[in-house]
């Protein structure tokens, strides 16, 4: 009798560490499994558009050819009206970031600056000139709509667009641990350097 009560007491026990151990394996798979998932999410958000700004600039577009050996030259010119879109964001694929299975936390360490994602122009042709032997056609077409793009790239800076997409990053940020907490984990942005102006929200 007493050698069966110290079996079912061995027994137990071993059946004890046998599930404690299981279970150590299990939630460590799991753990690993909920890192790719999180790290999955966040990849296929991609860019995030933040800012979107509109412009309208008088763009003068004038091209000349030469003739005959230089001897004659055909000029050819418009007034552009370009009425532009130009969107703003984060390219969440250049984050630096890594996770702590341990403690289920996603820490951030590098969050990217803006970038312009696209312009839209909409042009609209005022006073065409064309040569004698100049004249517009659609390769024409074609380079202004390329110039006018360039010419709304060079006038971002001096907007406040992409100070207003840069202060933007604390919301971007809160996407970000909307999409950890989901799943249960916590976003570490303890290591993380912002523009100054942006750091004092990080929570």
């Amino acid at each position: 009798m007493e050698l069966l009560f110290i079996g079912l007491i061995g027994g137990a026990i071993i059946s004890f560490f046998v599930f404690k151990k299981y279970t150590s394996i299990y939630n460590k798979n799991r753990t690993q499994q909920q890192s790719v998932v999180l790290l999955d999410k966040i990849k296929k958000v991609s860019k995030l558009i933040t800012v979107e700004g509109e412009f309208a600039e008088i763009y003068h577009h004038e091209n000349t050819k030469e003739k005959f050996l230089g001897l004659f030259s055909s000029k050819k010119k418009a007034i552009i009206l370009i009425n532009a879109k130009v969107h703003i964001g984060f390219d969440f694929r250049k984050i630096k970031m890594h996770t702590n299975t341990k403690n289920k936390t996603l820490v951030l360490s590098n969050f990217p600056t803006p970038e312009v994602f696209s312009i839209e122009p909409n042009l609209r042709f005022y006073d065409i000139q064309n040569g004698l032997l100049n004249r517009f056609n659609s390769e024409d077409l074609t380079q202004v709509n390329n110039d006018a793009k360039q010419h709304i790239l060079e006038k971002i800076p001096e907007s406040n667009l992409m100070q207003t997409a840069n202060n933007e990053a604390i919301e971007a940020i809160s996407l970000m641990q909307n999409l950890v907490e989901t799943i249960g984990w916590k976003l570490d942005t303890s290591t993380l350097e912002l523009p100054e102006g942006n750091q004092k929200h990080i929570e």
